[in-house]
């Protein structure tokens, strides 16, 4: 993929999509950090810029620090001028004395660098929530009963499923959930398969399986359907970037089913991989002007669309995406359309 990284990028060599942007620092910014555990890059860009979704442009290649391309708790970063421009010089040699550092260890694992979004909040969408289309779920093999003929099971019990397990031997276990629908065009864009269950299949006779159930997050029934566990590697570090092309869609839900959306809620675009989309993207998030009438004309004319807020699209399926709301500016909604920031 071509925004999602093993470890970001903290370099001088800018994209192209970002040769016409012009970094703006935040008024009343600091000259020096010290990364604390819990921040992400969001966070400490947003100390420094206006835009904090710019962050990659930021962050400076420093080739005397080893492993240059993460950032840990403990690191200094030092906000500097080079070639006219700021950048965030991780450690810089030889050291400032602006800010003094207490001796501690030095903190060198990868899992232990910062996220540069709040991992909690996304994890289980990353892991677990999928889209699939109307056909694969109703096609996909479905929980028969347990062992002993009980209707509901939870981890730990045995239970029979009905179908093709193909040649899989791990599976999540999927309920029926929302039902994605272009607000425009009503087409169907997708079903949420809410991930309730892990399994892994013991043995087989005719169209009857056998399968230990491994994880549940809820009672287990009749009827849910079995699909193949996706393979995953669970990462937060993305690439910030607007798409490629003008893109424009919105917002078709909420996680929770709530009405109101706020900063660090995840939410579902009507946008996918057939748009290109792609992880790391980053779109701005606009509500609908309101009615005003000319007090000349007595016409009532609707007024320019409000930028309020933004968001970066994490997670990409055919024909939505999953996004979290990075910034809030104002209460936003169900319907609120996004487009290129």
């Amino acid at each position: 993929m071509r925004k999602t990284v093993l470890g970001l990028l903290f370099c001088a060599l800018l994209s192209a999509a970002h040769a016409g942007d012009v970094l703006s620092l935040k008024a009343g910014h600091p000259q020096t950090y010290v990364v604390k555990r819990g921040d992400t890059l969001w966070d400490i860009s947003a100390m420094f810029l206006d835009d904090p979704w710019l962050w990659p442009e930021l962050w400076y290649y420093n080739p005397q620090v080893e492993n240059p391309h993460l950032i840990y708790p403990g690191d200094l970063l030092k906000l500097m001028w080079v070639d006219g421009k700021p950048v965030l010089v991780r450690n810089p040699e030889p050291r400032d004395t602006v800010v003094k550092l207490t001796p501690q260890m030095r903190i060198s694992d990868v899992s232990d660098a910062i996220p540069a979004i709040p991992l909690d909040v996304i994890a289980p969408f990353l892991t677990r929530s999928r889209v699939v289309d109307e056909g694969e779920l109703e096609s996909a093999p479905y929980v028969l009963a347990g062992k002993r003929g009980n209707i509901v099971a939870g981890a730990g019990d045995e239970i029979l499923g009905r179908g093709d397990f193909e040649d899989a031997k791990n599976f999540g276990i999927y309920r029926r959930g929302k039902v994605y629908v272009d607000p425009r065009s009503r087409e169907l864009l997708g079903i949420e398969a809410i991930d309730i269950g892990t399994a892994h299949l013991l043995h087989t006779e005719g169209d009857i399986s056998t399968l230990a159930l491994n994880r549940s997050t809820q009672e287990i029934r009749r009827a849910d359907r079995f699909l193949p566990l996706e393979s995953r590697q669970l990462t937060a570090r993305f690439e910030p970037q607007a798409p490629d092309q003008d893109t424009r869609g919105s917002i078709i839900a909420v996680e929770g089913g709530l009405t109101q959306i706020g900063s660090m809620d995840v939410v579902t675009l009507n946008l996918g991989e057939r748009n290109a989309i792609e992880a790391g993207d980053v779109m701005a998030i606009y509500t609908t002007g309101v009615m005003v009438r000319d007090p000349l004309t007595g016409e009532r004319l609707q007024a320019p669309d409000v930028r309020a807020g933004i968001l970066m699209v994490f997670r990409v399926f055919d024909k939505v995406s999953y996004a979290l709301v990075l910034k809030a500016e104002q209460t936003l909604k169900v319907g609120d359309k996004v487009r290129n920031p």
